[in-house]
């Protein structure tokens, strides 16, 4: 920048604004917000700028800054659910979109990789494997597990345990794990996430307490809890929630919205033919909108306005 710039104001703003995006540069965490708009005063700064000097190299740093906080700016809104435009309410979302691509893939590894068929083993597969995701190892109380599994608890524990796919401590039975205390938590161990075996996932330790405490919510639901929604219920509850876009519709966009019906009753342990049934009960819960629609394989519908903090955010 000449030291010479006229107007002096232009000289002050370009000065203010490298200052500012140093300082940007050195903040402990991004703040994409902030960031949209350091580019737009940029955006604007260059313009003032190609219109003195009638530089069309500037005209063109101008119109990438425009681009560049347009863009930070979606990608702001993305992540927190905001419309872009501006309009409609904000959602307040518990997942990041990078994050909500962490829990697809962890429920991707339940649906294919469950030890045991039935919908009660699948749900406690997928809880545990988000306690021990990263060192194969975690912590489980008796509370955790009733409220997970209610009366199914010990028996499904001990079966995770007979096909060898959870280890508990020598001195440790599943009937021990059931009365643990949250001060006394019982130890587990899942073999096919110690890290050194291959491993289907990756992610920090702030990942993966967020996914764990993304998928208690879900299980947890107060009124899932007061439809006594089983196991299948609520792991569709779960499938649908993190295969959902911010504005709660199930599936990716086009022709092809929706969920493939097969994957779904896979993941849930139901045969196809049953999706319908449970779909139902998460509508009476307040979990899905409206009657979803499973005809030609594919399950399609849309969350709720009150569950929308929990979507995936495909």
């Amino acid at each position: 920048m000449p030291d010479d710039l006229q107007p002096e104001v232009l000289r002050v703003e370009l000065t203010e604004l490298g200052d500012a995006f140093r300082a940007y540069q050195r903040r402990p965490k991004p703040d994409l917000a902030v960031l949209a708009d350091l580019h737009d005063r940029k955006a604007r700064a260059f313009a003032l700028w190609a219109d003195v000097t009638d530089d069309a190299a500037l005209r063109e740093e101008a119109d990438r800054a425009a681009a560049a906080a347009r863009t930070t700016r979606e990608m702001d809104a993305n992540r927190r659910g905001v419309p872009v435009d501006g309009e409609g309410p904000v959602v307040e979302r518990l997942l990041t979109r990078g994050q909500g691509v962490h829990a697809r893939n962890v429920l991707e590894h339940v649906r294919t990789g469950s030890p045991l068929p039935g919908a009660e083993a699948r749900l406690a597969v997928l809880m545990l494997t988000l306690r021990a995701a990263r060192a194969g190892t975690g912590n489980v109380t008796g509370q955790d597990l009733g409220g997970w599994l209610q009366g199914d608890a010990e028996r499904v524990l001990q079966e995770l345990v007979d096909v060898g796919w959870l280890l508990l401590p020598e001195d440790v039975t599943a009937d021990d794990a059931l009365t643990s205390r949250p001060e006394e938590p019982t130890p587990i161990t899942v073999p096919t996430l110690i890290p050194t075996r291959p491993r289907p996932f990756f992610f920090g330790k702030v990942t993966r307490a967020r996914l764990s405490g993304w998928a208690q919510k879900v299980v947890g639901d107060r009124k899932l809890r007061k439809k006594k929604a089983g196991a299948a219920t609520r792991l569709l509850a779960v499938y649908t929630a993190a295969h959902s876009r911010p504005d709660g519709c199930l599936g990716d966009v086009g022709e092809d919205a929706g969920l493939a019906l097969d994957d779904v009753a896979q993941f849930c342990g139901l045969r196809p033919e049953d999706v319908a049934e449970h779909t139902g009960l998460l509508v009476a819960a307040g979990w899905l909108a409206e009657e979803p629609d499973t005809a030609g394989g594919w399950l399609r519908g849309r969350l709720a306005e009150r569950v929308l903090p929990l979507s995936g955010l495909l």
